[in-house]
Order: structure tokens, then sequence, then C-alpha cells
């Protein structure tokens, strides 16, 4: 199942995960209160990475898509987390700006993904049949 782009994806949202892990553990150290946001933002945002790389050891195509299903689901929680995060107005906008437009590119490589694995999975029905 892998393949160039799914490497690029993979170093992608390893890369995220480092910043989310960073921006975590400045939110426990000075923003206490925020610690359930933090810790929500920690789950989430690691996991993405995390199940790109499962995804790699998929047993099928169907394991492939489920898992590429939670990525996608696990992105769009990040990025609702770092709008929320955004919103209170306990970091600087451009610090979590460059974070948020990196989730939501890394959610439209996931959805590509997705559709590519898709098409090709009914294309290889319809050759078969």
């Amino acid at each position: 199942m892998e393949n160039q782009s799914s490497t690029d994806l993979a170093e992608r949202t390893f890369l995220f995960a480092t910043r989310i892990v960073k921006l975590c553990c400045t939110i426990q150290d000075h923003h206490k209160n925020l610690k359930a946001l933090s810790n929500q933002l920690m789950r989430s945002g690691t996991s993405i990475g995390a199940n790109i790389h499962e995804a790699k050891g998929a047993q099928s195509k169907a394991d492939f898509i489920a898992k590429y299903h939670i990525c996608l689901k696990e992105a769009r929680e990040t990025h609702c987390w770092l709008r929320l995060l955004s919103a209170t107005e306990c970091f600087p906008k451009d610090r979590l700006a460059p974070m948020l437009t990196e989730c939501e590119e890394i959610t439209k490589m996931i959805v590509a993904s997705l559709i590519t694995i898709k098409k090709n999975q009914n294309s290889s029905k319809i050759i078969s049949s």
C-alpha cells in the first residue's frame, strides 16, 4: 500500500505531531486552566501520524481505508481543538495559524488518498467482473 505520497504524508504527520507535542507542553506549563483541551489536542494530533504509519502495515485495502478514515476523524478533531485554542487568545494567532493551515493540508491529503484508493478499489472490481 505504500507509495511516495504516503511516505510524504507519514513524514508530514510525524513533524506535525512533534509540533503538537511542543505546543501541548507549553500549554501544560503556562496555561494550566487549558489542561483538558491540551490533553485532547495531544491525543488527536499525535494519533493522525500514528494511524498513517499503522496503515502502512494494513492487511488489506479495506483495513487501509479503515485506518485512513480514523486519520481523517483525528485530523478534523485536531483542527477543531486548534481553532478553539486560537479563539481563547492565549497564544498569538501567528503561532497557531501555521498549525491550522498544516492540519487543513494534511486533512486534504488524507481525503485525496481515500478517494484514490476507493477509486482504484472500484476499478479493480470492474476489471475482475
